[in-house]
């Protein structure tokens, strides 16, 4: 493993171009890693003069570039200044840089208002980060009981960051939030600073770092599927207006959840529009089903299964796409080491699995609400956020809903599911991915329904009506032969696709374990297929 250290004034043009550099050979070397440190020009001379005077080197311009002694300790190889890594690059390596120094000037400027920035962020978070305050909504639910372990054992923020949870709810709820506020103290993290209950909504979100969005409790009846939208928006808009008046500048939202989470993150946009760029939306659930239903039939551990992508409505109308997909140590005549790894649907054999009993499958998931309980909303929303303050792995694609901007032809405006990385504390879509077209057909289904969501949401449209293509509507053509339904059954038919929305507003005891026959494709149609045209005719 061969890790250097580059260090730079932030306005340095050659710190700019050996930062490209160092970027390009990290990206394409396994073994090499950087480690980048900017500093502002009124303060990098006295700086690099006690670097210097400490490890005894001999340097006095930017960018200055060492090698960590990982193997050995020690206080670090010194390597030189741009020409030196350079040279280093091309005889090592062969590479070399090519930015004109024109590019090289305008990156030196973005890095220094990039810098300026993050110090900024640094000086307004010192009184404040310490402890972290952490807000949880629905705070009386079992994914909350689930989530307060995870965030307090250190994984999450790291073990050195105290962290102060509030638990948000409801009054009636308060006993059970009282429950789980003396099983987090009995767990003497020493990673907890302390635990504090809020059933007051003018207090919510003090000062918050960290807001944790669970599925919400509804106390009426719901008696449609619009209804059941409707019930979202009054409860997103005073989230929003109490995160733009009371949270911290740079705080975190995270949306989980299995209900309406793609409505709920744009919601909550809406009405924090100075928080929007900071709200996202968790996939890793849906994410974390495909791959246990996978890793069952080649017979391997869901962790060995990498860059399965979840596009769409995270809990509703998704497609769930294999074409990057890997499997990690698996047991074949082919075998390699821990880095190695083989497409996943190169190992599936059984294409009508993938394309029937695959697509099923994680549709019972949802529509039962079983499966995606409270420990798996809990791990998810956990990783989510541990990947946005530390980075995801290297090369892993996760995915992730946030606000489109016409990436992959994805209509603006909406919040989708799409691939990404999370890296310096943000997250970026990964539009340079090859072979990750969706026919037409599939992403108007997805965005249609996305933003019909938002407008029955917001009181513009009365009636919520899936997509239908072409196709489907000359099948209801056909089938206006056959004896007609009365309204309750056919309304029944349209919001078929999203009765697993409310079976989480039931009670466990009276939600029906066996699938009725509606939640079964219909025999005369396939169901979407995951995988792409060209390979589904190979044996």
């Amino acid at each position: 493993m061969a890790k250097f250290v580059l260090a730079g004034r932030a306005d340095c043009p050659y710190y700019a171009k050996a930062e490209l550099l160092a970027d390009y050979l990290q990206k394409n070397l396994p073994d090499f890693r950087i480690h980048k440190i900017t500093q502002h020009p009124d303060i990098w001379e006295e700086w690099l003069k006690d670097l210097c005077k400490k490890n005894r080197w001999s340097h006095n311009k930017s960018p200055i570039i060492w090698r960590e002694l990982l193997d050995r300790g020690g206080k670090g190889l010194l390597l030189g200044g741009y020409n030196e890594f350079l040279e280093h690059a091309q005889l090592y390596y062969g590479v070399t840089s090519s930015m004109t120094t024109e590019l090289m000037k305008r990156v030196a400027q973005e890095n220094l208002g990039t810098h300026i920035e993050k110090e900024l962020e640094k000086e307004s978070l010192k009184g404040l980060v310490n402890p972290l305050q952490v807000w949880i909504t629905s705070a009386s639910s079992l994914a909350c009981y689930h989530l307060i372990p995870i965030l307090t054992s250190g994984e999450v923020f790291g073990p050195q960051m105290e962290i102060s949870i509030n638990l948000f709810d409801n009054k009636h709820t308060e006993e059970k939030l009282i429950s789980h506020k003396q099983e987090a103290e009995d767990l003497a993290s020493p990673c907890l600073q302390s635990v504090s209950i809020c059933t007051q909504a003018e207090e919510a979100f003090h000062g918050a770092h960290v807001i944790i969005i669970l599925d919400d409790h509804v106390d009426k009846e719901i008696n449609s599927l619009e209804d059941c939208i409707r019930s979202r928006a009054p409860l997103c808009q005073l989230y929003g207006s109490l995160i733009e008046k009371n949270a911290h500048n740079f705080a975190k939202i995270i949306v989980g959840g299995k209900t309406f989470v793609n409505l709920k993150t744009a919601l909550l946009m809406k009405y924090a529009p100075t928080f929007a760029h900071n709200i996202i939306a968790v996939a890793l659930g849906v994410e974390g089903q495909a791959k246990a239903a996978l890793a069952r039939k080649l017979k391997i551990t869901p962790s060995c299964i990498k860059d399965v992508i979840i596009w769409g409505n995270i809990s509703g109308n998704n497609y769930v796409d294999l074409r990057k997909a890997k499997v990690y140590r698996y047991e074949s005549a082919i075998w390699g080491p821990p880095h190695y790894s083989r497409p996943v649907l190169s190992l599936l054999f059984d294409r009508e699995w993938v394309n029937r009993e695959f697509v099923v499958s994680l549709k019972t998931l949802t529509a039962t609400g079983r499966q995606f309980g409270g420990m798996l909303a809990a791990h998810s929303i956990a990783t989510t956020l541990k990947y946005w303050c530390h980075g995801s792995p290297p090369g892993e694609i996760v995915s992730l809903g946030v606000l489109s901007e016409g990436q992959f032809g994805i209509p603006k405006g909406i919040v989708f599911s799409m691939p990404v990385k999370f890296e310096n504390g943000t997250w970026v879509v990964l539009t340079d991915l090859k072979n990750t077209e969706i026919s037409q057909q599939v992403m108007t289904r997805m965005a249609n329904d996305l933003i019909q969501e938002q407008l029955v949401a917001l009181g513009e449209l009365a009636n919520f009506q899936p997509y239908q293509s072409e196709t489907d509507l000359n099948q209801e053509d056909v089938k206006t032969t056959l004896p007609t339904k009365n309204d309750h059954q056919e309304r029944r038919k349209v919001s078929d696709d999203y009765k697993d929305l409310f079976t989480h507003l039931m009670p466990d005891d009276e939600k029906d374990l066996i699938l009725s026959d509606g939640d079964l494709p219909d025999p005369g149609t396939e169901p979407t297929s995951l995988v792409p045209p060209a390979l589904a005719d190979q044996p």
